[in-house]
């Protein structure tokens, strides 16, 4: 394992009360405190405070974030900071999933489906293998870091390093990558496969866009060289390579027969207990399923499902919780829990669902009692495994203030900037949409941003709709919007090829968007989560990054939500406006670089076909998009082939042009 140090990249140094809250909150995790609370107003710079608090205590970070876009911008934010070190991206690799699940009333089963997204698989191999190899890490990560994910120490142990100049006999090695689960491919070089030719075998590993090709003479291992995975270009000469394995769900022969004969033990006692109740079916159905699961399993080492038989390749008890990323981390790691009220109260509410859809699928016959291992962590578990935590939220929950106490929390209200929080507006909404049109249309003259806040998806779309019939350069962003397409329409809106996006509570928490001026928040006054102190406060944070920043709240009447929201708001604008004219200081908007952050998740292979002006590129990216329509093909994903398929024909009618 390296020993690089984390290296601070800023042009800027802490300043206002940034200098105190980095101080205290360093000083409480050297003296070993398990909890602490960062109680920042938005664009306060939290996330520069916690980079200089990992650069000061130089352990390896979790930065736990509430959804895939948040962790996106927080990961892009890290980068910059942490340029020469390994910063990660790990949230679910589902594009779309439907769990199995039966509903008895209709009888109805339901098959699991899914469509993985292979670059965030990429990035998931990737920070468990930095992990694993070196301590310069931040893991920026959604609620997916509690699931089961593989257990570590078999992982670790199947990898294996390759050194120039030792033996490697042919058929040995070739056999230890297939039982670690790469394929063996004749053109398809993608991750997790690798390519024989002659003397020369290369292996693309699956948490990178490049390969390691090992040239022999005999069994010497003559020669080791990074490549180009498309074009087989050497990008550099290695001296040895550490090769782990292509799936984190992967075990050893020995361990899938022990397994096999343990699971067939407990198939035969839980058929014995379905017969004891007169449930005949469901021992029937359980016996054909599992049955069908070991052969493909004794056969294949692998089976669909294989995340139900966990607990058996993993050694572990019944009822024990499973492996998950928390357990590739070193025990003195540092976790900061970003937007806690939101993520907190999420961890802990996993485990409830998934155990209700668990338990119907175990009655019925459709699993034997083990799948209940294959859950998230429950929340004492997952606080078992944070020994230090920092809360980071402008709006912090009932836990984070019973652990934290007074004595252990941080305020960060002044802005390095000088900006204050926002001025609020109420109006009524008689004649609202116009009166909104008109706000929209004033201030995206000035060359400024807009967000609308709604309660509804359906409201969203068609206000999106109306705006852009109107003239305005608009679009909607909820939860059906895909992860990296989400990303980019906020890359769109700082960019300047959007003026506004309409959503929900997708624009509340941690987006940082310093060209939005005008905050509009519609039907204010409705009672819900949405619409409470702390949800308004968020919404209200967003236009803090601007020196124009505004809010026009629409609603009949104040709620009691709506007046707290005001006057907190209201407090931190006297505390800040009283630090500026004792020091002096003209409130700036922020000056952010504009970073396309689904480029930088990508590696730069972004499928915006708008970019992609040279031939050669166009090119490029066809070959690329049939490999992959082809192997989705051959896995019969043929929705995902479809997909493919036009994406192909869009890029082939711009390389015609």
């Amino acid at each position: 394992m390296t020993e690089k140090k984390f290296q601070l990249q800023s042009d800027f140094s802490p300043t206002g009360d940034q200098p105190q809250a980095i101080d205290n909150l360093t000083k409480g995790l050297e003296n070993g405190l398990r909890h602490q609370l960062l109680l920042g107003a938005t664009g306060t710079g939290k996330t520069f405070s916690m980079a200089n608090i990992i650069q000061r205590t130089q352990r390896p970070t979790l930065v736990l974030a509430h959804n895939k876009t948040l962790a996106a911008q927080l990961c892009a934010e890290f980068q910059q900071f942490f340029p020469n070190n390994a910063v990660c991206y790990f949230v679910s690799y589902y594009d779309y999933y439907q769990p199995e699940a039966y509903m008895p009333k209709t009888d109805t089963f339901i098959e699991k489906e899914s469509t993985i997204n292979e670059e965030i698989e990429k990035f998931r191999h990737a920070s468990t293998i930095n992990l694993l190899t070196r301590r310069d890490v931040i893991i920026v990560s959604s609620v997916s870091c509690i699931y089961g994910l593989g257990d570590v120490e078999t992982y670790e142990s199947l990898g294996f390093v390759i050194e120039q100049g030792k033996d490697y006999p042919r058929t040995d090695l070739l056999r230890k990558l297939v039982s670690i689960q790469y394929d063996r491919v004749k053109t398809d070089c993608v991750r997790g496969t690798f390519e024989v030719l002659g003397d020369v075998i290369t292996v693309f590993p699956p948490n990178s866009d490049t390969g390691y090709q090992m040239e022999f003479w005999g069994d010497t291992l003559e020669k080791i060289s990074e490549v180009d995975s498309f074009t087989g270009e050497v990008i550099t000469e290695l001296d040895s390579a550490m090769i782990f394995p292509a799936k984190h769900q992967v075990t050893t022969p020995e361990r899938i027969e022990a397994a096999a004969v343990q699971i067939e033990k407990d198939l035969e006692i839980r058929l014995a207990e379905l017969r004891k109740m007169g449930k005949n079916l469901e021992a029937h159905r359980l016996g054909q399923r599992t049955r069908y699961d070991l052969e493909m399993l004794r056969e294949m080492g692998y089976v669909n499902g294989i995340e139900n038989y966990t607990r058996y390749l993993s050694g572990k008890k019944e009822g024990e919780p499973p492996s998950t990323l928390l357990d590739y981390f070193p025990d003195d790691f540092l976790c900061f829990v970003d937007e806690s009220h939101i993520s907190i109260p999420q961890v802990g509410g996993m485990f409830n669902g998934n155990l209700s859809r668990k338990t119907t699928l175990v009655e019925h016959g459709f699993r034997l009692p083990s799948a209940f291992d294959n859950r998230p962590l429950k929340f004492e578990e997952f606080e078992d495994r944070i020994h230090q935590a920092v809360y980071v939220s402008a709006t912090p929950g009932k836990y984070e203030y019973k652990h934290c106490g007074k004595e252990h929390t941080w305020e960060q209200i002044i802005r390095p900037t000088g900006l204050l929080d926002p001025p609020i507006e109420i109006k009524g909404t008689k004649h609202q949409i116009d009166v909104l049109l008109n706000e929209v249309q004033e201030t995206t003259k000035q060359g400024h941003r807009v967000l609308i806040t709604t309660v509804t998806k359906k409201s969203a779309e068609d206000l999106s709709e109306y705006l852009i019939e109107s003239g305005v350069k608009a679009k909607y962003l909820h939860s059906e919007i895909d992860t990296l397409e989400r990303i980019e329409i906020l890359t769109q809106l700082r960019s300047g090829k959007i003026d506004v996006i309409v959503g929900i509570n997708l624009l509340r928490e941690g987006l940082d968007l310093p060209e939005v001026s005008l905050i509009c928040i519609l039907d204010a006054d409705k009672q819900g989560f949405l619409r409470s102190r702390d949800s308004l406060l968020q919404v209200i944070g967003r236009a803090a990054r601007n020196a124009e920043g505004r809010v026009i709240m629409f609603a009949d009447r104040e709620t009691e939500a709506m007046k707290q929201a005001i006057d907190e708001t209201n407090r931190r604008r006297e505390i800040q406006a009283a630090y500026n004219k004792k020091h002096g200081i003209t409130p700036k908007t922020i000056i952010k670089k504009i970073v396309d952050i689904s480029k930088d998740l990508t590696s730069g292979q972004t499928r915006n076909f708008d970019k992609l002006t040279k031939r050669e590129g166009i090119e490029k990216m066809i070959r690329e998009l049939e490999n992959e329509m082809d192997l989705a093909t051959k896995n019969l994903d043929f929705e995902r082939a479809a997909i493919l398929r036009d994406e192909i024909y869009e890029l082939e009618k711009k390389l015609r042009k």
